[in-house]
């Protein structure tokens, strides 16, 4: 099977597991079952990295210091840049997306990128960018649920699912923190299918798909 490149942006007030929590999920994926197939990365569908607006160590929500793999500096050297192209791009949420909304080279990186890659997603209130950028016009999408009105008031043709965890439209979105791991199990399930998914996730000790409510 090919391997998918997953680039997931990272910057300054990023919520630790809206990035950590798909990274996880995606680099703990194999296509054979079982532990000794984690070892290596010989049966890995996806190679992760993280990508930052400037290269250096930068603090997440929580104070956790992390760096990334790449910044966006490593897509503008020519002719490509030292950086790998993307399949699927993820962009997280956190209190420091507040401060990207307004942050012109941002908007402009996320849409280079977007225009390139398979799928496009964000985790939380990485929804927020993606509509600041233009993406999410006139689709259906979410966020964390104390920002679903302010996603309504940056793109008022974006149609806010307000009780969905993960919803697919083209760009897939997911609602707030842990939400992103669910919506990175259904994408593992779509490219590599459902077996892989749930082997993936009884490995991690990860309830997916969820537990019916009670009484459905």
């Amino acid at each position: 099977m090919e391997r998918l490149n997953v680039g997931i942006l990272i910057f300054p007030g990023v919520e630790i597991l809206d990035f950590a929590g798909p990274y996880e999920v995606f680099s703990r994926t194999r296509m054979e079952p079982g532990t000794e197939s984690r070892r290596s990365e010989d049966s890995a569908p996806f190679r992760v990295f993280t990508v930052s607006p400037e290269p250096g160590p930068l603090e997440t929500t929580g104070a956790l210091t992390v760096t990334a793999d790449y910044s966006f500096a490593d897509w503008a050297e020519a002719p490509a840049g030292p950086a790998p192209a993307m399949d699927l791009l993820l962009v997280p949420g956190g209190f420091g997306t507040r401060a990207l909304l307004h942050d012109h080279r941002t908007m402009e990186w996320v849409r280079a990128r977007a225009g390139t890659v398979r799928w496009t997603t964000s985790v939380c209130t990485g929804a927020l960018i993606l509509a600041q950028a233009g993406l999410l016009r006139g689709r259906r999408a979410t966020t964390h649920w104390a920002s679903l009105d302010l996603l309504e008031e940056l793109d008022p043709t974006v149609s806010v699912e307000r009780d969905a965890r993960v919803v697919h439209e083209g760009i897939v979105t997911s609602a707030g923190v842990a939400a992103g791991m669910d919506m990175a199990f259904e994408l593992v399930a779509q490219i590599c299918g459902e077996g892989v998914a749930e082997e993936t996730a009884r490995y991690i000790e990860y309830r997916w798909p969820p537990a019916p409510a009670s009484g459905s």
